[in-house]
């Protein structure tokens, strides 16, 4: 029988709750499991789910969701402490723009998903900036989120993936892993078109490579990102992999 932890946690009132640790990094260390989650938000929780997440430990919660967002569904744990990083919604609206102009479709859909990753990195990246200064305070163990737990939260991980020293490759496929657990809401964007709904209920490598192909437009390559637009020096990135990472 294997004593790797479960990566992703099955809960009732929440989606896609994934573990980050278990992944091998370029320098031969390994991400620490049961330290960092990710999830969509933790609204819904049930009462067996609150014992779970209870049991893992959770105290800190870094919500990337908007002002309406958060108060249509609050943190289910009082003694979980949310900190507030802000990326306003963008895409269902530009969507219900397209379909009044009578120009929506499946395809234009993946496009807004796309445009709204490069404005992570060109509008938003100040609340990335602030996730890793967080982290650097080490209060794990802790859960990273948006509504959906896939976009504003996988690009996310994905940076933290990056910083951690795990190759590309493996980010990919955590990343997509979201299409194996997300359950996507059947009350959301009902006036949308269903091949549409599909295609923002999902994620796609092109979503991701768009956000990184911004970040080479506006900063060169990710190096310059990190130190540029994160503010992470090697010494900063040191700290993250010692508190993170293990032998």
């Amino acid at each position: 029988m294997s004593d790797v932890p479960a990566r992703h946690l099955n809960l009732e009132g929440a989606s896609n709750f994934r573990d980050l640790g278990g992944y091998a990094t370029s320098d031969g260390r390994t991400v620490r499991w049961r330290q960092m989650f990710r999830s969509n938000h933790l609204g819904h929780l049930t009462a067996g789910d609150i014992e779970v997440v209870r049991g893992l430990g959770v105290r800190r919660a870094f919500d990337f969701r908007g002002r309406e967002e958060r108060m249509a569904a609050v943190c289910g744990l009082a003694e979980i402490t949310v900190h507030s990083l802000p990326i306003e919604p963008t895409v269902v609206a530009a969507l219900r723009a397209r379909l009044a102009a009578g120009s929506l479709s499946a395809e234009a859909a993946l496009e807004v998903m796309r445009e709204s990753y490069r404005s992570y990195v060109r509008l938003n990246t100040h609340s990335f900036r602030a996730l890793f200064a967080h982290l650097l305070d080490d209060h794990a163990p802790l859960v990273i989120h948006c509504t959906a737990g896939k976009d504003r939260t996988g690009f996310a991980c994905a940076l933290v993936l990056h910083v951690l020293g795990v190759p590309d490759d493996v980010i990919a496929k955590d990343y997509l892993l979201t299409n194996d657990f997300y359950r996507r809401d059947p009350a959301s964007g009902t006036d949308l078109p269903e091949d549409v709904r599909q295609a923002i209920g999902s994620v796609h490598a092109s979503f991701l490579d768009a956000g990184f192909e911004a970040v080479r437009a506006d900063y060169g390559d990710l190096e310059g990102y990190l130190e540029g637009g994160l503010k992470l020096g090697p010494q900063e990135r040191e700290a993250l992999r010692a508190r993170y990472l293990q032998s």
